[in-house]
């Protein structure tokens, strides 16, 4: 479920309003959103490796494991030869989608009841692999390899983009709070042609605290800097003690 845009930016200039502490103009809040999001969005796959790490609760809703793969899983997603953003680019090798940003797997789908994982390997076993018989690579059994955002299919006859498909984590879309102008000159929410948070929704609180962060430090104002970085490393200490 995503953070609503519009929630957030509100609290945001309540917050600062209440505290006299100045305005943040819709181009501000777009640009520290966007970079706020793509912090925490980051920070997920460190918060993960540190987690697996340490031994976990067996309790439902306590797995620290389970519940940041959790908010990851906001960002998993299969390219969509529809959208352009998710087409693999050319023929093999392909180019990967523009949004990814990890990649996962790669199946191979020529019809749509056949269904091979393709084994990805690296460039010191792929010339071995090829040249023994029994390791030739098949479209039972293709490898690939990935290099420079592409990926390099073998046996080099899979070629159409429409029987590859790659599974992988995408990037956060920047975020928008859109808005027209009024009949007296006010800002009216634009909810058509904005663009939510694309965070999980439990992220809602260290997006505002983020933001004033941010905020503080664009207007020079060292208090609300100090207290707003007081409140974020609180939450992340609660998080991960």
């Amino acid at each position: 479920m995503a953070i609503s845009v519009d929630t957030v930016y509100k609290t945001v200039l309540l917050i600062l309003n209440k505290e006299q502490r100045g305005y943040m103009t819709p181009d501000e809040f777009n640009k520290i959103g966007s970079q706020v999001q793509r912090e925490i969005f980051e920070a997920y796959f460190e918060d993960l490796n540190q987690q697996l790490r340490i031994p976990q609760s067996d309790m439902e809703y306590s797995d620290r494991v389970a519940v940041t793969d959790e908010k990851i899983a906001e960002f998993k997603t299969e390219n969509d030869q529809t959208v352009a953003e998710k087409t693999i680019g050319g023929t093999n090798p392909f180019t990967t989608p523009s949004e990814l940003y990890r990649l996962g797997s790669i199946t191979y789908e020529p019809n749509t009841s056949t269904y091979k994982e393709i084994q990805r390997v690296g460039r010191a076993e792929i010339y071995n692999i090829r040249k023994a018989p029994l390791t030739a690579p098949t479209t039972n059994y293709p490898i690939y390899l990935y290099e420079d955002n592409k990926a390099l299919v073998y046996p080099n006859t899979i070629v159409d983009p429409a029987h590859v498909k790659m599974q992988y984590v995408k990037k956060p879309t920047e975020i928008k709070w859109a808005f027209t102008t009024g009949s007296l000159g006010q800002l009216v929410y634009d909810a058509a042609n904005a663009v939510d948070f694309e965070l999980h929704n439990s992220e809602r609180t260290e997006v505002v605290l983020k933001m004033l962060l941010y905020q503080g430090v664009v207007i020079r104002d060292p208090q609300i800097v100090q207290v707003a970085a007081s409140r974020v490393q609180q939450e992340e200490m609660n998080e991960k003690s």
